[in-house]
């Protein structure tokens, strides 16, 4: 399967899935509270321009624009677009520049117009190396010199400790996948559970630096995002406790360069310099 099937099978699924709501539940706050600590610590103050390349409902591109900056969002799916205007229109004095359909592969941006580019789904969903270099070199096309891009991958690992962590590895539905996963890195599936998500590629960390560096990007960072926080069974009593969040996060922190954190997470960044 080529990347264009698959992006119409992730339409289908995010077309069924509610992604707006998703990173205010259970561990995805985590995914959610560590995105936005790891964008603010490289991203230049505002006033500046963000494109947000595959950004979903526009949970980070409208954040992003409520503190000043000047966002536009793009993503392959139209149902995510018309999230992202409502929400754009319920911050009316900082609404968003832009939000359109679009493949992060061909941005509608001028060369050099853009402090950042948060690439916060194209790596993953992108399920041939090919297109995701084609992504990055995209998106350094559009950065100025000295901006930032964040790609964020997901774990090579994630399915085998979701599942184990969860309690859907004994389902023999699941037990193709996961070889094929642990086996490719390219995850499908074919069962219609929402829960076992759609299309894409699940990376090592040194494959996901190896396409920014093979994108003319330079000091490639690898941070891990949740480290193994997310795998916390009483997750929801620790994140709803401030004292035990702040633990957490902290402990995330502490560990989040570490080969082994990066490996127990479910999604770790890349992050480098045009």
């Amino acid at each position: 399967m080529r990347n264009d099937d698959s992006i119409h099978e992730i339409v289908r699924h995010y077309g069924d899935a509610d992604e707006s709501s998703r990173l205010g539940t259970g561990w995805f706050q985590l995914e959610q509270a560590r995105t936005q600590e790891l964008i603010l610590r490289y991203l230049r103050p505002a006033p500046a321009t963000v494109i947000d390349a595959g950004g979903g409902a526009g949970a980070y591109a409208s954040w992003l624009a409520s503190r000043g900056y000047q966002v536009h969002l793009l993503d392959p799916v139209p149902k995510h677009v018309e999230q992202a205007r409502a929400a754009s229109s319920r911050q009316p004095e900082r609404p968003l520049a832009s939000a359109k359909v679009g493949d992060a592969r061909h941005l509608p941006h001028a060369d050099a117009t853009s402090d950042a580019v948060l690439l916060l789904g194209p790596l993953y969903h992108l399920v041939e190396r090919e297109d995701r270099v084609a992504c990055l070199h995209e998106a350094r096309r559009v950065l100025r010199p000295g901006g930032v891009v964040w790609g964020a991958g997901i774990s090579h690992f994630a399915s085998l400790f979701d599942s184990l962590a969860h309690g859907f590895f004994d389902d023999s539905a699941f037990a193709p996948i996961l070889a094929r996963d642990l086996k490719e890195g390219q995850h499908r599936n074919p069962t219609g559970n929402p829960i076992y998500f759609t299309d894409a590629f699940f990376h090592r960390p040194e494959e996901l630096a190896d396409e920014l560096l093979t994108a003319g990007f330079q000091n490639v960072e690898l941070v891990a995002i949740e480290g193994p926080g997310w795998l916390a069974p009483d997750f929801e009593r620790l994140w709803n406790d401030p004292a035990q969040r702040e633990r957490l996060l902290s402990a995330v922190r502490q560990v989040e360069h570490e080969p082994s954190a990066l490996g127990a997470s479910s999604h770790f960044m890349a992050i480098a310099r045009k």
